[in-house]
This record gives structure tokens, C-alpha cells and sequence, in this order.
């Protein structure tokens, strides 16, 4: 009876690893798919007035891996560089913001941000699902970690922010 238990004992734990062992093969940083309904910009600034929340939105281009050494290449030909340092590269040939409203069941998925007030403890993990209302919060508290200062990749449906997704940058 006690190796019966201990063998099942150690099933579960097999499976248990197994388990753990995909989900960390999956928890990596996999690039956002660009859609005709998204849009990559800095915000530069959240608003809520009267229920309505809006961002104030920089657009960019967002360029990554062989599309990011292109680019870097034909803007910066004199840069003595092979390639866009780090893997990525942006284009921001007209700073004007766009207002945009967004919608109150928004989808917000964070990279990297100050989930306890210790510099510490802001560590890049892929992929976190948080609300907008907690986003808003982070956006605004600029004590550890500035958020504003990555992209974003704004989904846009029926003329509202629907998902927004922080691009990690090294």
C-alpha cells in the first residue's frame, strides 16, 4: 500500500513538472502580431472626464529583428553598426498625439512594472493580464518605474482602445 501511494505520489509530481515545465516555455517574449487594427504609439498622457477615459497617443512605427536591421540600416547608413542595436528599432517622424478613446472592458497585458514599490522586485514578466483601472494607477506612479517610457500596441475596434500591450524593451 505505501509504494502504491508513493508511486502515485511521484506521478503527480512528474506531472506537476511537466506542467510547470510548458508553461515556462510559454511565458517568453513572443513579438505582438501586428493587425490592420493596431496601432504602436508612446502615451503621453491618460484622461478621465465624466466616465470616459482617453489616451493621449504617439504613434510610431515599431520595427523588430530582420525588418529592425533594415530599417536602422537605410536611416542610419553612417552609424558604423551592422544592425538596430538590440534586436528592435522605432520611427517617430511626427510626434503629434492622437486622442483616442478607450473602452472601460479593455484588455491591458504588462511586461515589466512596479508591483510593490521596490525597484527590486520590477522584473520583466511576460505577458501579465492587470485592469485598466490598475494600469491607470501604475501609469501614474512614476516613484520606481516610468511606464510611459515604453511603447504600447493599441488594438482598436469601432473606434476604441480594446487591448493594450506594453512592449518590453531591453
Amino acid at each position: 500500500m505505501k509504494r502504491h501511494v508513493l508511486g502515485i505520489a511521484l506521478t503527480i509530481l512528474g506531472v506537476s513538472a511537466c506542467i510547470s515545465t510548458v508553461s515556462a516555455v510559454d511565458n517568453e517574449y513572443t513579438p505582438v502580431k501586428q493587425t490592420p487594427d493596431t496601432i504602436t504609439a508612446f502615451i503621453h498622457g491618460i484622461d478621465v472626464q465624466n466616465g470616459k477615459e482617453t489616451l493621449q497617443a504617439d504613434p510610431i512605427e515599431w520595427f523588430e529583428g530582420k525588418a529592425a536591421d533594415e530599417e536602422f540600416l537605410k536611416r542610419e547608413a553612417d552609424s558604423g553598426l551592422d544592425g538596430a542595436p538590440d534586436g528592435y528599432y522605432i520611427v517617430n517622424d511626427d510626434e503629434k498625439l492622437e486622442t483616442l478613446e478607450v473602452d472601460p472592458q479593455a484588455a491591458v497585458v504588462m511586461q515589466i512594472y512596479d508591483r510593490t514599490g521596490s525597484l527590486v522586485d520590477a522584473t520583466t514578466e511576460w505577458n501579465q493580464s492587470i485592469s485598466l483601472a490598475k494600469f491607470n494607477a501604475i501609469y501614474r506612479n512614476k516613484a520606481v518605474l516610468d511606464v510611459s517610457a515604453y511603447p504600447y500596441h493599441l488594438t482598436i475596434k469601432d473606434g476604441k482602445v480594446v487591448r493594450i500591450v506594453q512592449q518590453f524593451v531591453p
